[in-house]
């Protein structure tokens, strides 16, 4: 057995299968939702750090881009002004990458075990101390009408939909910006590109991964708010 197993994909299996347990109508999209919730709560710190990370990197673009213009003949100068500015205001611009490649390992094992399947055979992941439900192939269900195992495009478009409320939320014009600047018209676009490619992988892939990523980017835009109202509370 692999790291991988050992360390995500079994914990996540058992997670799942606990949650189902313990919900009083067995709805399998449910115990999805709760166990996004869980480890979210989980990855709160981190997740809170990624945004506000976020927000103090769009506050500091302007002096950013006034480094980038007066050192653009000395790209070494150039970075190292740009990271000292970075370190003296306290933002990290990898913590996003972060957040992303705990992401992935999650997405990959909720793939797997709806790939796999929840019959009896996938049941020998279990702990010892997690209930066996001896799940079938019917209850691979949210609201008894959404098949968690296929593509579901209502899934998919409330996906997309939350990506771009969320990215809109976190890419904001300021007064006096230029709109020819390259890094901001990059941004614009991919405020589009970004919905429009996860509604076409969400269409080809289980839509499991399409609740989980809704009660992620909710989550998201919920510790956005939270960091504003705390930003407006200080500024009182």
């Amino acid at each position: 057995m692999s790291v991988f197993y050992f360390l995500i994909y079994q914990p996540l299996f058992n997670l799942l299968i606990f949650f189902y347990n313990i919900i009083p109508l067995f709805d399998l999209g449910v115990a999805v939702i709760l166990m996004t919730i869980f480890i979210k709560l989980i990855l709160w710190p981190l997740g809170i750090k990624a945004a506000r990370s976020q927000k103090e990197m769009e506050e500091i673009q302007p002096e950013v881009k006034k480094a980038q213009e007066k050192y653009k003949e000395d790209k070494e100068k150039q970075a190292k002004v740009i990271m000292e500015l970075y370190k003296e205001r306290k933002v990290n611009p990898f913590s996003g990458i972060l957040t992303l490649f705990i992401q992935l390992p999650i997405l990959i094992s909720l793939f797997q075990i709806f790939r796999r399947g929840l019959e009896n055979e996938e049941m020998k992941h279990l702990y010892s101390f997690v209930a066996n439900p001896e799940i079938t192939k019917e209850t691979y269900t949210f609201l008894g009408t959404i098949d968690l195992s296929s593509p579901h495009v209502g899934l998919a478009v409330l996906a997309a939909l939350g990506q771009y409320i969320q990215m809109k939320m976190t890419v904001k014009k300021k007064e006096g910006e230029e709109k020819k600047d390259t890094a901001k018209a990059i941004q614009s676009q991919m405020i589009y590109f970004l919905p429009g490619f996860t509604f076409i992988i969400l269409l080809n892939i289980p839509s499991v991964i399409g609740l989980y990523w809704i009660i992620t980017v909710l989550f998201s835009v919920f510790q956005q708010y939270i960091i504003k109202k705390e930003d407006k509370g200080k500024e009182k």
